[in-house]
């Protein structure tokens, strides 16, 4: 069984194996919830982003805020990710989930200037975007429709918990979600059916646009 998840799953088992050692490494290095310990590993900031390390666009995912914050994500990675990996594919899941890291964090760059975020979200948020494009592209699969639909509420709920609890990044989860609702039509689902030549086309172009406006924003 194990071993099947590994064959089937190597990009979501990869993932949280790094996130996982990041976590154990910034422990060691003086605990994951010091400010110095996360810039040092990668967390984003805005100000540093503009002074040009535009790697923190994308090291976020692998850096975590206390114990609570990775177990949650990685437990959360560890569903979404096994079913969109499947679904789509071992590369289109790198694409997807990475595409949807760089807008989370572009857009959080944005909009929180100041301060310090790190975490999966943004790319879980993302992964929950496809899967909303699964259920939009092939409606006529009653199962795709039923986990698109649920997946759908578990989004709304989380935006509303952002809403509610201060501390959490809204505009990362946001831009991560957009942005692999996006790339999901982009890379397309060859596994389950062909999607709208001009949908993908669309999605493409509304999607390089806003990371290049996004871009533009906070350089």
């Amino acid at each position: 069984m194990k071993a099947d998840f590994w064959k089937n799953n190597p990009v979501t088992v990869i993932i949280i194996a790094i996130q996982v050692i990041v976590y154990v490494m910034m422990t060691l290095a003086g605990g994951s919830e010091n400010s110095v310990i996360l810039l040092r590993f990668g967390a984003l900031q805005a100000g540093l982003v503009h002074a040009g390390e535009w790697w923190r666009l994308i090291t976020p995912v692998f850096v975590h805020i206390g114990f609570a914050h990775i177990l949650i994500n990685s437990i959360t990675l560890y569903f979404i990710g096994m079913y969109v990996e499947q679904l789509f594919g071992h590369w289109r899941m790198v694409a997807i989930y990475f595409i949807s890291a760089l807008t989370g964090n572009l857009l959080s760059a944005y909009w929180l200037p100041t301060g310090i975020s790190a975490g999966a979200s943004t790319a879980i948020f993302g992964l929950f975007g496809a899967f909303i494009m699964l259920g939009l592209s092939f409606r006529d699969n009653q199962a795709i429709r039923i986990l698109s639909r649920q997946f759908l509420i578990l989004v709304v709920l989380n935006i509303v918990t952002d809403l509610m609890v201060p501390g959490i990044d809204l505009a990362g989860h946001i831009g991560g979600l957009f942005g692999g609702f996006l790339a999901a039509y982009m890379v397309a689902a060859p596994r389950l059916g062909r999607v709208n030549v001009i949908e993908r086309l669309l999605a493409t172009v509304v999607l390089l646009a806003g990371v290049v406006a996004l871009f533009i924003k906070v350089s």
